[in-house]
């Protein structure tokens, strides 16, 4: 088990699950609209802050984006592998501590949201049921390919930012009916919504067939907050999960650089953490490739011995078996919430890549999922060297 936070020096895990399935019986969810704006120009680049409200006991938001797209000559802008869910270089959530909760970038959101739906977050899929099911509204909707021929066409994305683990395990979830202090949403519109023909397309939106950029107008964004209201009181005072509220649901990424052709390049996972999922994107100088150029993947203990080593194919297998389909080529999740990576109890631990080819600017980019006690990520969160 790992360290409890600090709560009351009686309280244990067992009131905590009490008092936890005394909320949600008898709490009332809310989903409410707290904020819709249109984007300023100039819209790409544009990073905007958004204060949220300061009620109940928050679960999730949820950010729609919507917006239009146009080729600004001859030229054909065409969908990315990422897509929409890169229209956000970074989204994070501050809390009322000043701790940031989220701090991730859209593409990382979008595999999340996935991987936790086990399905394309958003998506529909085909049936073969007698009635028109299917694909009916412009959910998450954009078009493939805009140029002058199809003139401007409108696009919408939805992200969920979880901040509660889920609707039945409260870990992570901020009570922010308090009048005292702040919590924010910012959010920052891609710099690289348009690639040139000849630039890296992992982490943009449209690639132009030429060097002319495409135009992004009218985009208006919207956040829900969805949160337990009406909490039950005893004695005057809130019926709180103290050991759910006290830990933070952490979602963050980061890149690295310097791979080397069959040597193993060992990064390390956050220390004082729980890690439920790493989602990472082989960004092979521009290439994306389906597992072609990676030898194999690996979690490493301290000690040098393999928790876990496959080739990306089987380990392909496992995201079919979760989600029911691929990521985009070259995108990979190690999945071990079933058993968290628990650095608190064992110490450095790294996910280690071993890539068969590696071009030029060939670097990676890594989200992760975990759980940490605030009072002790706060101080102790930065992880010791891998060499």
């Amino acid at each position: 088990m790992p360290a409890q936070p600090n709560a009351q020096p009686s309280y244990t895990q067992q009131q905590n699950d009490a008092a936890r399935a005394f909320v949600i019986g008898n709490s009332r969810e809310m989903f409410q609209q707290v904020y819709s704006q249109a984007v300023p120009a100039p819209i790409v680049n544009n990073t905007q802050a958004i204060q949220l409200r300061n009620v109940g006991m928050v679960k999730r938001l949820i950010v729609e984006v919507t917006g239009t797209v146009a080729a600004t000559a001859a030229e054909t802008q065409n969908l990315t592998k990422w897509g929409l869910a890169n229209i956000f270089s970074n989204i994070n959530v501050t809390d009322l501590s000043n701790y940031q909760r989220i701090n991730t970038a859209g593409w990382h959101l979008y595999a999340l949201s996935s991987l936790r739906r086990q399905m394309a977050y958003g998506a529909a899929y085909l049936n073969d049921a007698p009635v028109a099911m299917g694909s009916n509204m412009r959910v998450n909707d954009g078009p493939q390919t805009v140029n002058a021929g199809t003139g401007a066409q409108n696009f919408r994305m939805f992200y969920e930012l979880p901040l509660a683990y889920s609707d039945v395990d409260l870990r992570g979830a901020i009570y922010s009916a308090v009048v005292n202090a702040t919590w924010q949403l910012q959010f920052t519109v891609n710099p690289n919504f348009f690639i040139a023909n000849n630039g890296d397309p992992t982490l943009g939106v449209y690639q132009s067939s030429s060097g002319q950029l495409g135009t992004l107008s009218n985009v208006v964004v919207t956040v829900y907050q969805v949160y337990l209201d009406q909490l039950p009181f005893v004695n005057g005072q809130p019926v709180l999960p103290y050991f759910d509220i006290a830990t933070g649901y952490l979602i963050t990424n980061t890149n690295m650089t310097a791979l080397t052709v069959g040597q193993d390049f060992p990064i390390q996972f956050p220390n004082f953490r729980q890690i439920l999922s790493t989602t990472f994107l082989y960004d092979n100088g521009g290439q994306q490739n389906p597992g072609t150029d990676l030898n194999y993947i690996g979690i490493q203990a301290a000690n040098l011995v393999f928790l876990y080593k496959t080739d990306p194919f089987t380990l392909g297998l496992k995201i079919r078996n979760t989600i029911g389909d691929d990521y985009p080529a070259g995108a990979y999740v190690m999945e071990t919430r079933m058993q968290p990576i628990n650095t608190t109890t064992y110490g450095n631990m790294q996910l280690v890549l071993n890539p068969s080819l590696v071009n030029a600017n060939a670097n990676v980019l890594i989200g992760w999922e975990m759980f940490g006690i605030i009072n002790q990520v706060a101080g102790m969160g930065g992880s010791l060297a891998a060499s």
